[in-house]
Parts: structure tokens; C-alpha cells; sequence
């Protein structure tokens, strides 16, 4: 087994810090790629974990607003402006992940509803909300 891979398993910091500087010199040949591989394609997936997470918490916050009113606060407003922000700034360091909101929004609904009615009682049959009221910075549902 190589070293690099060792190291890998071993100590990932260290490691990181290794193949950086292997890359940076040119040394190529000494490079770990097929770990280099995988962290990169990690990081592509933690971003559409990450753009799928904040559209669950944003889809399961608009639903409470809209059939909660009375419970309705500040904290609520808030994570749903965190969530929106949040959401623009993923597309925007990854805008290849734009063309994969829509499926992903209705995966969101699909999991925000099953929460909403296992935590509230509240129950929707589709999404009632459309996409660009979802990313809307100044969307709010009425009751």
C-alpha cells in the first residue's frame, strides 16, 4: 500500500496538507489520486446535501407559517430568510445545481409534509407553493 494512502486513513489532515503541497510542486506522479478523487466528488455531493437540507427546513417553516398563524414569530421569519440566503449562496458558488431545484423542491415537499403532519398535525396534499415563491426573499403565505 502506498503511503499517501496510509496517510489518508491515517491522518487526514496531514494528509490534505501532503497532497497540496504534491500538487502545488508539480510532483504529480506522487499524488493520491484516487482519494483526491473521492474527496472532490464528496464536496459536489455536500453541496446538494446541503441545497436539499436548507429546502426541507425553508419548505417545513412556510408550511407552519401558513397553517400556523398564531405561532407565528420572529424565529420563524428569520430561518426562513436564513434558509433563502443560505440557498442563494450554494447556487451561487455551484450553479450547476440551479437545473436540479425543481426535483429537489418536490423531494423538500414531500419530506416537509411528512413532518409537518408527524410535528403539527397538518397535513397538504401537493406542494403549495411554487418555486419561485419558495426562493423569494419577500414570500410569505398567507393562512
Amino acid at each position: 500500500m502506498r503511503r499517501n494512502a496510509v496517510d489518508y486513513d491515517e491522518d487526514f489532515y496531514a494528509w490534505t496538507v501532503g497532497q497540496a503541497r504534491l500538487l502545488r510542486s508539480g510532483e504529480l506522479s506522487a499524488i493520491d489520486a484516487a482519494n483526491i478523487a473521492e474527496e472532490i466528488e464528496s464536496m459536489g455531493r455536500g453541496d446538494r446535501r446541503e441545497l436539499r437540507s436548507r429546502l426541507v427546513i425553508l419548505m417545513m417553516h412556510l408550511l407552519k407559517w401558513r397553517h400556523q398563524p398564531e405561532a407565528r414569530s420572529r424565529s420563524w421569519s428569520a430561518t426562513i430568510d436564513e434558509q433563502r440566503l443560505q440557498i442563494e449562496h450554494v447556487l451561487a458558488d455551484s450553479p450547476s445545481l440551479r437545473p436540479m431545484v425543481p426535483v429537489m423542491l418536490s423531494e423538500a415537499c414531500a419530506i416537509s409534509r411528512d413532518r409537518a403532519l408527524a410535528e403539527t398535525g397538518l397535513a397538504e396534499e401537493a406542494c403549495p407553493f411554487t418555486l419561485d415563491d419558495v426562493l423569494s426573499r419577500t414570500f410569505l403565505p398567507a393562512s
